[in-house]
């Protein structure tokens, strides 16, 4: 490990992977990833891996679909298979009112240079065939959506790093930061990973995820991003889904139905199904232990059964095929849902890049 570098990120998840890719492609090549496990054990390991471009707010649909775009590119040039499935994806409206939100979403895609579509119902069902278009009033498609593999897409960014002079430390804690400071001014960082060494530094990114907060502690900084659990189910083989991807000559569509806040895709030969649940549970809300790797949490399916029930009537094959796995595993919020990112006030050369719980929508435009 280098004992003097332009900046050290710290945390190597999707987000780290991802400032440290950009730092070298803008002509910093002194840079250093610090994680304390192996890369992608806090949250990126266990994502459903779904990535869009939409969103109300267009600055974050244009971070979302530079992140989108940027999949193959770092592909092609780390060598590092991403596992992309540009799949396509609709955004469902089960009332006039959603609707129109959706036509508001399309004409800001527009604008945006987004090639979305809006669809009646029975248009969504032959590009959805599980949907029961019945309970629909219209539909949002976008071509730029589908799903990668988040290990995959973090060993990319990272290896395309390391092309670009990075050095990447995986199974090194860093454990405390220290100002330096010259004429009563800050002159830059050390970064003590102890028994490894110290690291000399200009700038500091923290990008800790799951541990954001207590790397931001480090330096006397309380981040408002909280841990919460979120749970996605995989199915068993859907009959007939796979001589259909044979027949459409295509792979199933990612769907978000915003009444029951569901998202789903198909998952190889069968689905996947996820729930943003509007009585979330905060997952170690004050510290999160150091040791806490790559690891899930205990399911509780209670907690997201009305958005289950919904699920199954707007999607009937869920109702007749099983479920094999269901994954709950923590990821962080910030207040607004939106990242925490850009440089803290008060504490020259440290810079903040967490929260990002979309994480393979907008990590790599952050």
């Amino acid at each position: 490990m280098r004992s003097r570098a332009q900046v050290v990120v710290i945390g190597g998840g999707v987000v780290g992977a991802s400032v440290l890719y950009h730092l070298t492609k803008a002509g910093l090549h002194d840079v250093v990833l610090v994680e304390r496990g192996e890369l992608t054990c806090g949250s990126t390991w266990h994502a459903a891996g779904g990535m869009h471009t939409l969103n109300g707010d267009p600055t974050v649909a244009a971070l979302q679909k530079y992140t989108v775009q940027l999949y193959a590119e770092i592909e092609r040039l780390s060598g590092v298979d991403c596992g992309i499935h540009l799949t396509g994806g609709l955004m469902l409206a089960e009332s006039e009112e959603r609707l129109d939100w959706l036509r508001m979403a399309h004409g800001r895609g527009r604008y945006l240079g987004m090639d979305t579509e809006l669809l009646t119902p029975a248009e969504a069902k032959q590009v959805l065939p599980y949907l029961d278009e019945g309970f629909f009033v219209g539909a949002l498609y976008d071509p730029l959506e589908g799903h990668v593999d988040p290990s995959g897409v973090t060993r990319a960014l990272a290896r395309a790093a390391q092309l670009g002079g990075a050095e990447v430390v995986q199974h090194t804690r860093v454990e405390a930061i220290r100002q330096r400071v010259a004429g009563g001014w800050g002159d830059g960082w050390e970064v003590d990973c102890g028994d490894a060494g110290t690291i000399s530094c200009d700038h500091v990114v923290n990008a800790g995820g799951l541990w954001a907060r207590e790397v931001g502690r480090m330096c006397g900084l309380e981040l408002p991003v909280l841990a919460m659990e979120h749970m996605y189910l995989l199915t068993e083989p859907v009959p007939g889904l796979a001589e259909w991807n044979a027949s459409s000559g295509r792979e199933g569509l990612h769907a978000m139905d915003f009444a029951g806040e569901i998202y789903m895709r198909q998952e190889g030969d069968g689905l996947l199904l996820g729930t943003y649940e509007p009585d979330g549970r905060p997952w170690s809300p004050h510290t999160t232990p150091w040791d806490f790797g790559p690891q899930l949490l205990t399911p509780d399916l209670d907690r997201i059964a009305a958005n289950l029930e919904v699920a199954f009537e707007h999607f009937p094959i869920f109702r007749e095929v099983g479920i094999t796995r269901v994954v709950n595993g923590p990821f962080t919020f910030a207040p607004d849902g939106n990242p925490l990112v850009g440089p803290v006030r008060g504490l020259p050369g440290m810079w903040v890049a967490c929260g990002v719980m979309a994480g393979l929508s907008q990590g790599g435009g952050v």
